[in-house]
C-alpha cells in the first residue's frame, strides 16, 4: 500500500512587536494625525462673463449725431404742424410747447427706459415705454400732416402751372369762342361748325391740363413704373401706393431719433 503524504502548513500568528517597535509605530499614527489635511479648492473651468459687443466710437457718436439731427428735424416739423391747429396766437403757442415736449420725451425716453429695465427696474421702464409709445404716436400723427400739406400744396402748385402748350391751347380755344360769338347771331351751319371748334379747342386744353397734373408729382409714377418694369409687369402699383409709402416714412423718420440715440448709448 502506497504512502500518502501529507503536508501540513501551519498557521503562524503574528510575531508580537517588541517595545521599540510599538513605540516606533504610536509615533507614526500621532505624526499622521499632526500633518495638515490638503485644501481641495475647486478649480474654475469656466468664467461667466458679460459680453458686451461694443460699436466702434466713430459709429456711436455718427449714430448719436443722426439722432440728435433726426429729432431736432421732429422737433420742428411738431411745433409748426402743432401752431398750424391753433385758433388764435395763444392757443398756437400752446400747441406748440405740446409738440415740443412731446417729441423731446421721445427723444429720452428710450434711452432712460432701456436703462432701467437694464438696472432690473421692470414697472418704471414697463411705463416708459408706454409714454413713448403715447408720444411717438402723436408725433407720427404731427408729420403725417406736416408731410400731406407741403406735398399737397407742391403738387397743386405743380399741376397749376402754365406750359407752353396749355398756353398755345389756351389761345386757341379763345380764339374760337370770339369766332362762335361773331357768327352765332343767328344760328346756322357756320355757327355749328364755330360751337364744334369750341369743343375740340376745349378738349385739347383739358388734354394738356391732365398731362401737366400726372407729371406734378414725377416721383410716384416713376417709381410705380420702375416696379411694373422690374416685375415684368407682375406687379402693378400706382403712383397713389407710392405715395402713402412716402408719406409714411416721412412721418416716421423724423420721430425715430429716440431709439437711434439708445443703440448709440448702448454700444458706446
Amino acid at each position: 500500500m502506497a504512502e500518502t503524504e501529507t503536508s501540513v502548513v501551519a498557521l503562524h500568528a503574528p510575531r508580537p512587536q517588541t517595545p521599540a517597535e510599538r513605540s516606533k509605530a504610536y509615533r507614526r499614527r500621532k505624526g499622521a494625525k499632526k500633518e495638515p489635511k490638503p485644501v481641495v479648492t475647486p478649480s474654475v473651468t469656466s468664467r461667466v462673463t458679460k459680453s458686451v459687443t461694443a460699436l466702434p466710437r466713430g459709429a456711436s457718436v455718427t449714430l448719436a449725431a443722426a439722432a440728435v439731427g433726426l429729432s431736432g428735424v421732429g422737433i420742428i416739423i411738431n411745433g409748426w404742424f402743432a401752431r398750424s391747429l391753433g385758433s388764435t396766437d395763444l392757443a398756437g403757442w400752446l400747441f406748440t410747447a405740446i409738440g415740443v415736449a412731446a417729441d423731446v420725451a421721445a427723444l429720452a425716453l428710450p434711452s432712460c427706459a432701456a436703462r432701467l429695465w437694464h438696472d432690473c427696474h421692470r414697472g418704471a421702464a414697463a411705463a416708459g415705454w408706454g409714454v413713448w409709445a403715447l408720444t411717438f404716436a402723436f408725433a407720427v400723427t404731427a408729420g403725417i400732416g406736416f408731410a400731406s400739406v407741403n406735398i399737397a400744396d407742391t403738387t397743386l402748385a405743380r399741376a397749376g402751372r402754365d406750359t407752353p402748350a396749355i398756353t398755345i391751347f389756351r389761345a386757341a380755344l379763345a380764339d374760337a369762342k370770339a369766332a362762335r360769338d361773331r357768327e352765332c347771331t343767328k344760328v346756322g351751319p357756320i355757327c355749328r361748325q364755330r360751337e364744334n371748334t369750341v369743343v375740340d379747342r376745349q378738349h385739347e386744353l383739358d388734354t394738356a391740363m391732365r398731362a401737366v397734373e400726372g407729371t406734378a408729382d414725377p416721383q410716384t409714377e416713376a417709381a410705380a413704373g420702375l416696379v411694373a418694369w422690374l416685375s415684368v409687369g407682375t406687379l402693378r402699383p400706382d403712383g397713389q401706393d407710392f405715395a402713402r409709402i412716402r408719406l409714411l416714412l416721412l412721418a416716421l423718420l423724423p420721430q425715430i431719433g429716440g431709439l437711434v440715440l439708445m443703440v448709440a448709448r448702448s454700444g458706446a
